[in-house]
């Protein structure tokens, strides 16, 4: 009977012990982030199950159950994404950034997950326009606080009606009824605008503007900077990345890991 007791007794303590080590382990942390939820198809909103998706969202999402951090997602225009994570708002921010000198003054970029560059975007219709110097005279949609907004500004100035939108799909909106001769944005969000909603009335033309690469930004000397480098070095090494890239894109990226 006693050695029963004693059994029992020891049994109790373990399990308070097992108890107490579980509820002493520390809870896998929190991290806050940002996206611009259209900003199609790296993120965007999907309505049967109000989630963000995307190639974007699965990369962050591979990346933060390799890297041993939950995700807090939050969305907002793009052009408050960058101070969002200067002022420390939220710790990271993907959304198709382009990793520029001036933004790496005041944010840390993870190594580039994507290559990336300018198009043109016109109504099927016109013929007129080849390059960026055919805009001249016109009316051109853009993103506000996108490098492509900077480029337009620099390249052509006063001499076309640069007109900034807060959101893609309302450039994209002006470029359909006539509001604007042409879009000039990121080349894979124009290109799959030209084949889903945009195609028939749509066509993407002249060269690749700007080589660009996109990366995550999170705040000057986040603990979380190597470890996403880390786990985006493993995705492109086994082969993830590649997985997630076809399921967007629809064709694997160059053996280097950028676009074809």
């Amino acid at each position: 009977m006693k050695s029963n007791t004693f059994k029992q007794a020891t049994l109790i303590t373990a399990m308070a012990l097992g108890l107490g080590i579980s509820a002493l382990a520390p809870a896998q942390e929190t991290v806050s982030a940002v996206t611009d939820p259209s900003f199609v198809p790296f993120e965007m909103m999907d309505k049967e199950s109000g989630e963000m998706v995307g190639f974007d969202m699965d990369i962050l999402r591979e990346v933060a159950k390799r890297a041993g951090f939950d995700i807090n997602l939050r969305t907002m225009d793009f052009n408050g994404i960058i101070p969002a994570v200067q002022t420390g708002n939220a710790d990271l921010a993907i959304a198709g950034i382009t990793i520029t000198d001036e933004r790496e003054k005041i944010v840390d970029f993870s190594d580039p997950y994507y290559d990336s560059g300018l198009r043109i975007l016109v109504a099927a219709s016109n013929d007129k326009v080849d390059e960026l110097s055919d805009l001249e005279g016109m009316s051109i949609g853009t993103k506000i606080g996108s490098t492509s907004y900077d480029y337009l500004q620099k390249n052509l100035g006063d001499s076309a009606e640069i007109k900034p939108y807060p959101g893609s799909a309302d450039m994209y909106l002006a470029l359909m009824g006539g509001s604007v001769d042409a879009v000039f944005y990121d080349a894979p969000n124009v290109g799959y605008f030209a084949k889903t909603q945009g195609e028939g009335r749509a066509k993407v033309v002249g060269p690749l503007y700007e080589g660009q690469q996109y990366g995550i930004a999170f705040t000057s000397g986040s603990q979380w900077l190597e470890p996403t480098n880390k786990a985006l070095a493993a995705m492109k090494k086994d082969g993830t990345y590649d997985e997630i890239y076809t399921k967007w894109f629809g064709e694997a990226p160059n053996q280097d890991n950028t676009a074809k």
